[in-house]
C-alpha cells in the first residue's frame, strides 16, 4: 500500500497532546484548589460566627434573669447598624408562643430558622447554611439549639454577609488563574524544548537517509539513541541488500550480453564470408537480433538500476564528453554542438543511464542537423517539482506534427536511408519512464526538432 502523509507531524502530535494534557491537569487542579479554598474560607468564617454564638449561649445560661437582659452585647457595632448584614437571633421553643429576640440590625425582621429546614448539625452541634436576608442579601448562617433546663429550650443563630467569603474566593481564583496561566506558558515552552530535543535524533536519521538517497553517502552514519539505533541498523542492512541485489542483476545482465553477442558475431562473420540471398538474409537478421538483444538488455539493466539508492550523476561533464565525441564523428559536416547546462545540476540515477539517453538524443540530433545542435535547461516555470527538463534542439528538417508521436515507438523509422535500427529513441523513452520521467518531441526554435527529456533531479 502507498505511504500517505498524515495531517500533523510527529512533533505537532506530541506538542498538541502534551498541551491538552497540561491544560486538563491545570483546569482540574484549579477546580480542586478553588473548592478546597472555599471550604477553608467557610470554616474560617464559621469560626468567627461560632465565637458570637458562644457568647450568646453564655448570656442565656446566666442564672439571674437580670443578667439576661444584657443579651446581645457582643462588642461588635455592626450588630447594632440597621440592615448591616450582621445579625443574631434567639428563639425560645418551649413556650406557648415562641419568644424571639433579635439584634437591632434586623430592624424587626427575622432570620429563617435552620431547624425547620431539616438540616443536620455538624460535629460541634452547629447547623450551617446560606440564606437570603431581610434585604435579599445572601447570608451565611450558623444556628445552635440549647437547653438551659427550667429556663427552656432555645435556638441561637448568627448571620453575616456571604460577600466576605465570596470576595476572598474571588481574589484567590484571580491569583490562581494568573499563577496557572504563567505555569501553563512555562509548560508549553518546556514542551516545545522537550519535543525539539527529543525528536532531534529522528531529524538526524531523516537527514542521513536523505544523504543516502541523494548519493552523498552510501550508508547511514552517526550515533543514535537505543530506540533508534536498531532502525538505523535495519536501514543500513536494507541498503546493503538492495546494493547486493543490483550488483547481482548487473552481473547477470552482463553475462547474458556476452553469452548472446558471441554466437551472433560468429553467425554474422559466417554470413559475411558467404554470398547470395541466404547470406544477405542472415546478415540482416543477425543485425536485427543484435539490436533487439541490446535493446532488451539495456532495459533490464536500467530497470535494475532504477531501484538503486544513492545513484547521482552530474549532467554537464557527460554533455561535454558526448558533444565532443559527436562533433568528431560529424567533423566532415561542420556541425557545432553546445550546451548551457550549469555545473552542479544533477540527475538522480546512474551515469550510464544518463549517457545512454543523452547519447541517443544527441546521435539523432547530429544525424539530422545542418550546422547547429544545442542542449539547454527548460525555464523553472516549465519544470515540475523535483524534476529537470533538458531540451535538445537541432536545425535540421524536423518532423511533421503527426509523425512526432509515431517515431517514438519501438523500432519505428521514418527514413530508411540513414543507418541505425530505429531503437534509439524508444530506448530513451523506456529509460526515462523507468526513472519516473518522460520524452516528448516538438518543433525547435532552430527550425528542426526539439527533444524534451524530463528526468528526476537532486
Amino acid at each position: 500500500m502507498p505511504v500517505t502523509r498524515q495531517r500533523f507531524s510527529l512533533g505537532a502530535r506530541l506538542f498538541i497532546s502534551a498541551a491538552i494534557c497540561c491544560a486538563l491537569v491545570l483546569i482540574l487542579a484549579g477546580f480542586g484548589l478553588t473548592t478546597f479554598y472555599r471550604r477553608a474560607a467557610e470554616r474560617g468564617f464559621d469560626e468567627r460566627l461560632s465565637v458570637y454564638i458562644k457568647e450568646l449561649v453564655a448570656d442565656l445560661a446566666a442564672p439571674p434573669e437580670a443578667e439576661r437582659q444584657a443579651i446581645g452585647d457582643l462588642g461588635e457595632p455592626r450588630f447594632d447598624l440597621p440592615l448591616s448584614g450582621w445579625y443574631w437571633q434567639i428563639i425560645r421553643l418551649d413556650g406557648e408562643r415562641p419568644t424571639i429576640r433579635t439584634s437591632r440590625s434586623l430592624v424587626g425582621g427575622q432570620l429563617p430558622k435552620l431547624l425547620d429546614q431539616n438540616l443536620q448539625p455538624n460535629a460541634r452541634g452547629l447547623r450551617e447554611s446560606y440564606v437570603s436576608g431581610p434585604d435579599e442579601r445572601r447570608l451565611r448562617v450558623l444556628e445552635r439549639e440549647i437547653d438551659v433546663g427550667e429556663d427552656g429550650r432555645f435556638t441561637v443563630g448568627v448571620a453575616a454577609p456571604a460577600d466576605e467569603i465570596e470576595g476572598d474566593i474571588r481574589d484567590f481564583r484571580f491569583a490562581l488563574t494568573l499563577t496557572f496561566l504563567f505555569l501553563g506558558l512555562a509548560l508549553v515552552a518546556s514542551t516545545i524544548v522537550q519535543v525539539r530535543f527529543g525528536l532531534r535524533p529522528l531529524a538526524r536519521l531523516r537527514a542521513a537517509v536523505g544523504t543516502v538517497r541523494t548519493g552523498e553517502s552510501t550508508r547511514i552514519a552517526g550515533r543514535y539513541p537505543p530506540d533508534l539505533a536498531p532502525l538505523a541498523g535495519e536501514l543500513n542492512q536494507l541498503i546493503d541488500a538492495n546494493r547486493e541485489i543490483l550488483e547481482r542483476a548487473r552481473t547477470q545482465v552482463g553475462n547474458l550480453a556476452h553469452a548472446l553477442k558471441t554466437p551472433l558475431s560468429v553467425m554474422q562473420n559466417e554470413a559475411e564470408a558467404g554470398q547470395g540471398a541466404l547470406s544477405q538474409t542472415i546478415r540482416h537478421q543477425t543485425a536485427v537480433m543484435r539490436d533487439q538483444v541490446q535493446y532488451y538488455l539495456d532495459r533490464a539493466r536500467a530497470a535494475a538500476l532504477s531501484g538503486a539508492l544513492g545513484g547521482v550523476s552530474e549532467i554537464a561533464p557527460s554533455l561535454d564528453a558526448l558533444i565532443r565525441t559527436f562533433e568528431k564523428i560529424a567533423q566532415g559536416r561542420a556541425i557545432e554542438g553546445s550546451h548551457t547546462v550549469p555545473v552542479g545540476v544533477r540527475f538522480r540515477g546512474e551515469k550510464q543511464d544518463l549517457e545512454e539517453m543523452l547519447g541517443n538524443l544527441l546521435d539523432n540530433a547530429f544525424k539530422w542537423a545542418r550546422t547547429d545542435v544545442q542542449v539547454s535547461l527548460a525555464p523553472d516555470a516549465q519544470t515540475p517539482e523535483g524534476r529537470l527538463v533538458l531540451l535538445i534542439d537541432d536545425d535540421g528538417p524536423g518532423l511533421p506534427d503527426e509523425a512526432m508521436a509515431d517515431v517514438l515507438k519501438r523500432g519505428r523509422r521514418l527514413d530508411e536511408t540513414t543507418p541505425g535500427s530505429g531503437l534509439g529513441l524508444s530506448i530513451v523513452v523506456d529509460l526515462a519512464k523507468l526513472h519516473g520521467g518522460g520524452l516528448s518531441l516538438e518543433r525547435s526554435p532552430l527550425g528542426g526538432l526539439r527533444a524534451r527529456l524530463v528526468l528526476p533531479a537532486v
